[in-house]
């Protein structure tokens, strides 16, 4: 397995001047990054980070969204699918020119955005076929993908491993899965363990993020984080083990994450306690 940081702790849009993050993480002893891509407008910017990394030696991954409703991928607007297409293209087309590993997050629909009902087949087949039309793209690009199915208080499109595991059937696309995040399986799973374990034998989990209760530092609230990585390493996993948590140094992030009150002191407890958990509940 490799672990990983997500960098929305510092930043939805990494530039040169996040070094000095990118250099601590790899010296405490991080694999790679997952890097937002969420302002997908120039490639080249991507295609820079992706050298400083490099050279520093993290690999990668990305996380994306959809940004708002005109570009959502299960609008009845087809003007809006059709922008949904687009953003995603430019994203991956980000994600290439950065070599990025793996694309995942909550790229379905919009974010706080709710039609006062659960999933409908019309809008589960819509987004399907919207990602149908980015598949190839991501595929071209050596990419896997790893949809997150999120609590019922941010999306309702996907909220757990089930409805997930049923949407990527009627995908289609074998280069998809599941990003697996410990903090929403602790609110909407009824059973953690089991909702994972079914998703591996369904051969759908492909991505992993290690997030707790309070999206504060792992190891230090009550997700079974330590029994969700220890059924992955029984079943074999090697994928990545990726500490997400959010703070308040972003305030629409903060804002959109719920996040009143500071969960830790300072985001060098977050990764640098966060790594040695990870490898202690790997270990034991």
């Amino acid at each position: 397995m490799k672990i990983g940081m997500n960098l929305l702790l510092w930043t939805g849009h990494v530039t040169e001047d996040h070094v000095p993050v990118l250099k601590a993480i790899k010296a405490a002893g991080f694999d790679g990054v997952e890097v937002p891509v969420f302002d997908p407008s120039d490639p080249r910017h991507f295609a820079k980070l992706g050298a400083i990394l490099d050279d520093i030696g993290l690999q990668r991954t990305a996380v994306a969204l959809i940004p708002d409703e005109a570009h959502s991928p299960i609008s009845p607007d087809a003007a809006a699918r059709q922008g949904g297409v687009d953003h995603l293209t430019r994203v991956i087309d980000c994600c290439e020119a950065m070599g990025s590993e793996g694309l995942v997050g909550p790229w379905y629909q919009p974010l706080g955005v709710f039609s006062g009902a659960g999933p409908t087949a019309a809008e589960l087949e819509r987004c399907a076929e919207v990602h149908r039309k980015v598949a190839p793209l991501a595929r071209d690009a050596g990419m896997f993908c790893a949809l997150e199915p999120l609590n019922r208080f941010e999306c309702y499109l996907l909220n757990t491993c089930e409805q997930s595991s049923a949407y990527l059937d009627q995908l289609g696309e074998d280069h998809f899965g599941i990003l697996y995040d410990t903090f929403h399986a602790n609110i909407e799973e009824k059973d953690v363990i089991a909702a994972l374990r079914t998703a591996w034998q369904k051969g759908h989990v492909n991505h992993v993020h290690i997030s707790e209760n309070d999206r504060g530092t792992p190891g230090k609230g009550h997700a079974q984080i330590h029994e969700s990585i220890r059924e992955l390493k029984a079943v074999g996993y090697d994928g990545w083990l990726t500490i997400e948590a959010f703070g308040k140094a972003l305030p629409e992030l903060a804002a959109a994450t719920r996040v009143w009150r500071d969960f830790f002191p300072d985001p060098e407890e977050v990764y640098v306690e966060g790594f040695k958990y990870i490898t202690q509940c790997w270990d034991n």
